[in-house]
Order: structure tokens, then sequence, then C-alpha cells
């Protein structure tokens, strides 16, 4: 064989090689993106969230960010090196918000559902949750057969609003469907009477109960249970790794726990 045709040969290899390698690193999300890389130069994460969801980030009497998801982002931004700022996002267009590049990562009571799965990456869950029915203290409504023919209320492209919406037979005898902007809206909403009940996450709800434990009840009928998850962009492999090995870290030395003591008076935080 003459030498240049060996040569030949050789470089046709070696580039065989080469792009196989970068195509399986782009294919399993390796280690080429930069996304933690690009978190270290800005010196922080911008968390997207509703400032309305109490207890997992809410304001409180002086107008500050506060909550159980707060802290865990605090102390993930610490362990990593970085800042972190958080940033009140309309909660329907907040994946959009994320995948446009306003905000780093969704941290805020978040479930991982099936369709948020198609547009973004979630980091392993650290939280179970229902979407439980609330009503208001004295209300004739005993379960989900009492909704026909009711007016109720939802957060607008939340999970609540998928999943009252996924159990048909409920949905379709409803009267109406009312979307707000925020929960704390739809509950005021159901103190005044201009609804019959409010479908809303159960960590919610069961705060919101122990503010006002002689204005609500919440029915045993629900829509099942969900986890929730922190949201991070389909490209932001590295980042999300960060995000679950700090998160690791925090369960497994004890601080999620005193974490979730803190907001709920019991570790309710997922292994």
């Amino acid at each position: 064989m003459k030498k240049s045709t060996l040569w030949l040969l050789m470089i046709a290899v070696i580039l065989t090689m080469v792009f196989a390698a970068c195509s399986t690193s782009t294919n399993t999300g390796g280690a080429t993106d930069d996304s933690m890389d690009k978190i270290k130069q800005a010196g922080k994460f911008v968390v997207g969230l509703d400032d309305t969801f109490a207890p997992m980030g809410f304001r409180d009497e002086k107008g500050e960010i506060v909550g159980f998801d707060i802290d865990l982002a605090k102390e993930a931004a610490k362990r990593m090196g970085v800042d972190v700022e958080f940033k009140p996002v309309e909660w329907d267009g907040i994946i959009m918000s994320l995948n446009n590049g306003d905000i780093d990562v969704i941290w805020n009571g978040l479930t991982i559902t099936e369709s948020r799965e198609k547009e973004i990456n979630f980091t392993k869950p650290y939280m179970s949750n229902r979407q439980i029915i609330m009503i208001k203290k004295g209300s004739p409504i005993k379960g989900k057969e009492d909704l026909a023919d009711k007016v109720v209320g939802v957060q607008m492209n939340s999970s609540s609003d998928e999943a009252l919406t996924a159990d048909k037979k409920t949905a379709d005898s409803l009267k109406e469907i009312r979307r707000f902007q925020d929960n704390a809206t739809a509950l005021m909403d159901l103190s005044a009477g201009r609804l019959d009940a409010v479908v809303v996450d159960e960590i919610l709800g069961r705060y919101y109960m122990t503010k006002k434990p002689d204005e609500y009840d919440i029915l045993e009928d629900n829509f099942g249970e969900e986890q929730y998850g922190i949201g991070v962009r389909k490209s932001d492999i590295a980042f999300l790794e960060q995000l679950n090995k700090v998160m690791d870290e925090m369960k497994a030395d004890g601080t999620a726990s005193e974490i979730s003591k803190k907001w709920f008076g019991e570790d309710i935080v997922l292994k």
C-alpha cells in the first residue's frame, strides 16, 4: 500500500472518530454545554417565580420575597459559589420567559407534567403535592359532583388548570372555569362569593388555611398527586446536573430538612 493511501485512510479514521464523539456528546447532553460556565461568569442565576405563591415564594410584610423555595435557592447558590436573583414573572408565560433567556430557572412549586417536559427539563422531584378543591367555610359543596353548574377558579396555565381540565366529567359539569393570573386573587374572589370553589396546590391551600382557619375548607375529593421539580432550559445540561448535585447534598446533610421544618413544621422533602 502506498504511503499516501495509508495516510488518507488514517485521516479518514480519525475524522470518523471525532465526528462520532461529537455526535455522542450532543445526544447525551454531556460536558460540551457551557451553561454552568455562563452562570459562574454572570456571578448569579435568575429565578423566575410567581411572588404570590405562599409558602414557596411570596412577599412578606416588608415586601421582601421569602419562602421555602427561596431558602432552597439561596442555599443552592451559596454552594455553587454564586448569587441568586429573584424575578417575578407572569405565571402563564413563565416557560416562555425561561426559554427566551429572561430567567435561568423556574423554582416555585413547579409541577412536573408531560406537557412541560416537552418544553423544559426538570431536576429530580423534591416534594409531593396534590391539586385540591377549596371552598368557603359553610359551603354546601361536599364533593366533585356538587360542583355541577358552579363557577370554579384556577390560576391560568397552572397545573391546577391542567388537572381540572383533564377531569373531563367534572370540567364539563361546571357552569364556568374562571382563570386568574394568581391564586391569591382567586381565593379573594372565593371569599367574596364570586366563586364557588378554587382548585389549587395543596401546599398553598393549607398555608392559607393556617392563616385564615375560619375562612376556608378543603374537600376530601382532589385531582390527584403530583411532584415538584426545578425547571431549566433543555440546553442547560451542566446547570441541571449542578442543581441536582447540590440538592442531593442538601437532602443528605439535613439542610433541606431544616428548611422544610421552618416553613411546614415537618420534613416533607422527597429523599
